[in-house]
């Protein structure tokens, strides 16, 4: 079981696999509320290694300089942020953003599905799942 770590593109998930995954935040991701409610998020932006080293050479301390990204969640991603606990699967959470918000469960699965892959695509989520025995 693994949080962060990449499926292999020889088995995708079926969609009730996929709606069974459990969403997990970066520890390396800080959010704070602003006063509009929405939630800011910063976290580390993803470098490559030759970038990481070349950063290092110039600046004094790596760690200290490495830049970091901003994304700022509007009511409804703040919601969805929000419900994102490490226990809950994908499938509770569009019930909820569905029951919460007043739409369609079929439109809310499909707005938090896209909401969670481009926040994993960021590194801010990653998904654990654990087959059936």
């Amino acid at each position: 079981m693994s949080l962060f770590k990449r499926k292999s593109k020889d088995s995708p998930l079926s969609r009730e696999e996929a709606l069974a995954c459990v969403p997990v935040r970066s520890a390396a991701a800080r959010e704070s509320r602003l006063e509009s409610g929405d939630i800011l998020i910063v976290y580390p932006q993803t470098m490559r290694p030759w970038a990481r080293a070349l950063l290092g050479r110039f600046a004094k301390s790596a760690a200290a300089s490495a830049p970091v990204k901003k994304l700022q969640l509007d009511q409804l991603g703040s919601s969805v942020w929000e419900m994102i606990d490490g226990r809950r699967s994908v499938r509770q959470i569009a019930a909820a953003f569905a029951r919460n918000h007043r739409m369609p469960y079929r439109e809310a699965e499909f707005s938090v599905t896209q909401f969670l892959r481009e926040l994993g695509k960021r590194g801010l989520v990653g998904m654990k799942w654990e087959p059936r025995k």
